[in-house]
């Protein structure tokens, strides 16, 4: 088992990014980014791939209360970082604290304030008439506005503390769920991963939804493997879950179905027979209450409408110029769902915040080879699938739906499940061996064809070439 991720992958990750950002900027010159995407893709591709494979080495034998301090400090230090240079960035760039052409970040700003000038009982009013996916965000962001005043920049601050403790959750999952080496190396790129770092600079939900997610395959995980159920881990649970559909519904379905995958297939060696019986009685009440809200008819309608959303936004792609679009459907994109989105290295329709994350989306596709590798070790050699069955259903569940639907190659609806696909990851790079490592080598050209190909489809689609 190789407990760090080796520097020679990381150097060359290194390389192979450099060498596609020049490839794309020379032959698509006309096309090229600006300087200040070019440099800050690099400085996070560098941070990212650089420091993983130090940090790993560095902090593999360390106590475990230091390697938690460490962990939990370093990736707060980058993410408030980023936060105060993000923010002035942004007023330089577009002259207001938001990120580029941004919509909803505004809406949730103003909302926030509107609400907080109408009083919490008009305000809970109102909430009642928005659907319950919807709900969540702003009625948290009018409660930091509350306590704290309507400070944009404070309320990002919070964001930076929850994506640092979300890289704590990740370590404790995987240490719980596979072991201590790979819940470290999980988590050290969980601290590390650049779109989970810029995303704290942005007024979204993203940050408090994947902070969400963590938490509820934790807990459940923790309720899952306790010798003994207690009822304040059953209603923490439940209320976790419960606040996921309040900020994306297809986040809460696709829990509750790893949840209940789990109790259903992890081996008697992580849940007792007794404890499954009891766990599988409550889920059956749970689902009984759940199935005739509120939540269950918004959960079922956006799996009906799957197909037509995917539909009408290829047509409108097509409309609009965009002519190579209507072949991103989900039957050719479903199979790439684990490396997916890919970057975007050249200016094409102002889309400045893709050009700013180019360097995540990276980030993913390298990563991509150790998160099949770990998924085929799992199954296939290790078999221990069964005792994956928590994470493995819920990052399949949740890109699953999103593969099906229009918003495939969507990053921010995508991104949720990314701390899962790093944790596969990792244990992905602790089964390498001298077999499975030729299709690392492959994988090398394959990344740098994504991100040159990736750069010819769009501009090609809009005829730009």
């Amino acid at each position: 088992m190789i407990p760090f991720f080796p520097k020679q992958i990381s150097s060359r990750a290194i390389v192979i990014y450099l060498i596609a950002l020049a490839t794309v900027s020379l032959v698509f010159v006309k096309r090229m980014m600006g300087l200040d995407f070019i440099i800050i893709g690099i400085a996070w591709v560098v941070v990212f791939f650089l420091l993983s494979s130090r940090y790993s080495i560095k902090w593999a034998n360390i106590e475990e209360k230091k390697f938690v301090r460490k962990l939990f400090w370093t990736a707060l230090g980058f993410r408030l970082f980023w936060v105060l240079f993000s923010y002035f960035y942004y007023i330089l760039k577009t002259g207001v604290p938001f990120e580029f052409n941004s919509a909803d970040a505004i809406d949730y700003h103003w909302t926030a304030l509107w609400f907080l000038d109408i009083g919490w009982k008009e305000t809970l009013q109102r909430l009642s008439h928005f659907s319950v996916g919807d709900m969540g965000y702003p009625f948290y962001l009018t409660l930091i506005y509350y306590i704290f005043g309507p400070n944009v920049l404070l309320a990002r601050v919070f964001k930076a503390l929850m994506s640092a403790f979300t890289a704590v959750l990740v370590y404790r999952l995987t240490k719980s769920t596979i072991n201590e080496a790979t819940g470290r190396l999980a988590g050290i790129f969980c601290c590390l991963a650049p779109n989970l770092i810029m995303y704290c600079g942005m007024h979204l939900k993203e940050t408090e939804m994947i902070f969400l997610t963590v938490a509820t395959l934790e807990r459940a995980n923790h309720l899952l493997r306790s010798p003994k159920i207690k009822v304040w881990d059953v209603i923490v649970t439940l209320l976790l879950i419960g606040s996921l559909f309040t900020f994306r519904s297809v986040l809460g379905s696709s829990a509750v179905f790893a949840i209940i995958t789990a109790m259903v297939f992890s081996s008697t060696a992580v849940i007792g027979r007794w404890n499954r019986v009891v766990l599988i009685s409550w889920t059956i009440l749970a689902v009984a209450v759940f199935a005739g809200g509120t939540i269950a008819n918004e959960a079922e309608q956006l799996w009906r409408g799957r197909n037509y959303n995917q539909t009408a936004k290829r047509d409108w792609q097509v409309r609009k110029g965009m002519k190579w679009a209507k072949y991103a459907t989900g039957t050719v994109m479903a199979p790439m769902m684990f490396v997916l989105p890919f970057p975007t290295m050249v200016d094409v329709d102002g889309q400045y915040n893709q050009q700013l994350i180019n360097s995540g989306n990276y980030v993913r596709n390298f990563m991509g080879i150790f998160v099949l590798i770990g998924i085929f070790s799992a199954v296939f050699v290790q078999r221990k699938w069964r005792d994956f069955s928590l994470i493995g259903a819920f990052v399949i569940a949740y890109l699953g739906v999103i593969s099906a639907s229009g918003f495939a190659n969507s990053e921010r609806f995508l991104l949720p499940g990314m701390p899962i696909l790093l944790i596969i990851a990792a244990y992905g790079i602790t089964q390498l061996d001298a077999k499975n490592f030729k299709w690392v080598k492959g994988w090398y050209a394959m990344v740098l064809l994504m991100a040159v190909s990736w750069a010819f489809f769009k501009l090609g689609t809009r005829n730009m070439l």
